[in-house]
């Protein structure tokens, strides 16, 4: 295991230890659940002969380096009669000294800590606080209603997807080889409903024979441009005219025929046509769908994403006068879209510029590079994890002051805690989740600093910190650190009991460590920091809250937490933030067209607890 060289000469030798320390762990297994990783840590399966070999030769060298060690004494002062590992007291009096001039000089540590969210392509996707501009509730409010009661709108499919579209694409499908799927349509999608026989059949939905069209098709980043391309359809950045379903249809086409698009997929550049990217939907995976609709799956599922397009342009034509509500994607494009890292980066920079220490979630490669470009880079050391996710580019982040850390992080340790988990416990994690470096004040304090995003109930968050608690606990330089962990713990007021997170038992975990956080001991359940929900336009209306359930079926829950050792630090202040002004509005669904997130930001000032 490689950790970069500490700054610190004093901090050598101990880090030479934690590699042998880090040499001894049994057996780590990652296994990938679409797009998230599955710590498995345990025995496993066998090696193959070389890699066992090497690994024997490697043990057999740390052994006789350890047999040295004791002989020489120099591993006395790390190992307790116990075994287990002790303090080095040189570094243990280092950090005391540390905290004790720290409290002579009265400073503090301001911290903050966000999960910034990915960029979401979809404007309409969640409800937002748009006080400026009326109609943006009016058309959401008539969506829904269409939805959830809509009479004689409810009209068959072949009154908005017509005979002559599909008598279109069936030319166009049987041009590029396809199997014809004609029969599917007269037979079966064109006397449908449009919105109790397509738009809330469940078994269409589990099939994915449209939201997997969607998911591939609905922005696409492209090589050599800052733009991604959009389909052309209302959930998502597409800026053409949408007014008619003529227009509509006509982009949509050679869109999906006609445009060829260069991407990188797995290291190789490769132009094809829309189409082409297309995936087949296979029953191992969606038992739902039948095998004969399997075998013409590619076909039948860019007949089903044209039929959900031109629904949803019928709709908002319906609801609403094309100039109303394509001026009004507009403007929430570019302010929730377009306009989103400069927001997140405005607000780090102008309000929580003064930071000591922030930890990012959900960061994209863009604003990390847009943040060291601005003066944000000239304030912070702007640490982003070795192994970055390009792809799925969502990464923890650590921002540093240079004033407050003028030597900058002097290692990163992620895959140490990664190595770290409890034998048998599976932990649902993805690349870039978690960032944990260490890096020492200019009081001479010790610090490991952790960001960490946890998955969507919350089920990683405990073995994480269980996880560093380990790693830090294993060697005598990293357990007299002192730990700041700021995370988006994914905790839930009121969980599903087996499935989610829940808050209070999450305090009484990092309490069991002697941690506490900037809300105490015993977080309080309805201390929010998420206010968000679905609207209907969005593939998943199963998913979807009426406006009068926003505050009862969100997702409003208790999320973020800057954690600290009891013994090290006392909170001064905390406060949250959900509008970028250190203010932060209960009942108020977010992100809004001046707060980027559907987290709010979360910062707390801290002092050194020096007891004699």
């Amino acid at each position: 295991m490689a950790l970069t060289t500490t700054h610190s000469p004093s901090l050598h030798k101990p880090y030479i230890h934690l590699l042998l320390v880090a040499s001894w762990r049994p057996m780590v297994c990652c296994i990938m659940h679409g797009g998230r990783r599955t710590y498995y840590r345990g025995g496993g399966n066998p090696l193959p002969s070389s890699y066992r070999n090497k690994a024997l030769l490697l043990i057999s060298a740390t052994a006789l380096y350890t047999a040295w060690l004791y002989h020489s004494g120099g591993a006395g002062q790390f190992l307790g009669s116990s075994g287990r590992i002790v303090p080095d007291p040189d570094l243990s009096a280092a950090a005391m000294k540390g905290l004790e001039a720290m409290a002579a000089a009265r400073r503090k540590l301001q911290i903050a800590t966000w999960n910034i969210a990915a960029i979401n392509n979809n404007p309409f996707e969640y409800w937002i606080t748009y006080n400026e501009e009326p109609a943006y509730e009016k058309i959401m409010t008539e969506i829904e209603i269409f939805l959830e009661s809509p009479g004689e709108k409810d009209v068959p499919v072949s009154a908005v997807f017509t005979e002559a579209m599909f008598d279109q694409l069936e030319k166009r499908m049987d041009g590029v080889g396809w199997d014809n799927v004609r029969s599917y349509w007269d037979e079966d999608f064109k006397n449908r409903k449009i919105v109790s026989g397509f738009m809330k059949d469940p078994l269409l939905g589990s099939k994915r024979l449209a939201s997997m069209p969607d998911r591939i098709t609905n922005t696409i980043n492209v090589v050599n441009s800052d733009e991604p391309v959009c389909r052309p359809t209302v959930i998502n950045m597409y800026s053409g005219d949408l007014s008619t379903l003529d227009i509509w249809w006509s982009a949509w086409e050679k869109f999906m025929f006609d445009t060829p698009l260069t991407i990188e997929n797995k290291g190789e550049t490769k132009t094809d046509p829309v189409y082409k990217m297309l995936q087949p939907i296979k029953k191992a995976k969606y038992p739902d769908i039948t095998e004969a609709e399997e075998k013409v799956s590619l076909p039948l599922q860019t007949m089903c994403g044209a039929i959900f397009d031109a629904i949803l342009v019928h709709m908002m034509n319906t609801v609403s006068q094309p100039d109303v509500w394509q001026s009004l994607k507009k403007t929430m494009v570019e302010n929730l879209n377009k306009q989103k890292v400069p927001h997140t980066l405005d607000i780090l920079e102008n309000v929580y510029g003064t930071s000591d220490i922030i930890t990012l979630q959900e960061v994209s490669a863009s604003l990390i590079n847009q943040a060291r470009r601005r003066e944000l880079g000239q304030k912070f050391w702007i640490v982003a994890p070795s192994d970055l996710d390009a792809v799925r580019d969502q990464n923890s982040v650590i921002f540093l002051s240079k004033s407050t850390f003028p030597a900058g992080p002097s290692a990163e340790i992620t895959h140490l805690v990664e190595g770290s988990f409890e034998q048998g416990v599976d932990v649902p994690i993805a690349k870039g989740d978690i960032l944990a470096i260490t890096a020492t004040d200019r009081d001479n304090i010790p610090f490991i600093i952790a960001s960490f995003h946890g998955d969507t109930n919350g089920l990683a968050t405990k073995p994480v910190l269980s996880a560093i608690i380990t790693a830090m606990t294993s060697d005598p330089a990293l357990i007299t650190h002192k730990l700041i962990f700021g995370l988006d713990a994914n905790t839930y007021e009121k969980a599903k009991p087996g499935k989610q997170q829940d808050v209070l038992e999450w305090g009484k975990h990092y309490v069991s460590f002697r941690l506490t956080s900037c809300w105490g001991d015993v977080p309080n359940p309805s201390n929010y920091t998420t206010f968000n929900s679905r609207t209907y336009l969005q593939p998943q209306l199963n998913k979807a809250c009426k406006k009068s359930d926003k505050r009862s079926n969100g997702d409003v829950n208790p999320k973020d937490f800057i954690l600290f050792g009891k013994g090290d630090f006392k909170v001064d202040r905390t406060w949250k933030d959900n509008t970028g002004e250190k203010k932060y509005i209960e009942d108020m669904a977010f992100p809004t067209l001046k707060f980027p997130s559907d987290h709010g930001v979360l910062a707390t000032i801290i002092e050194p607890v020096v007891t004699h």
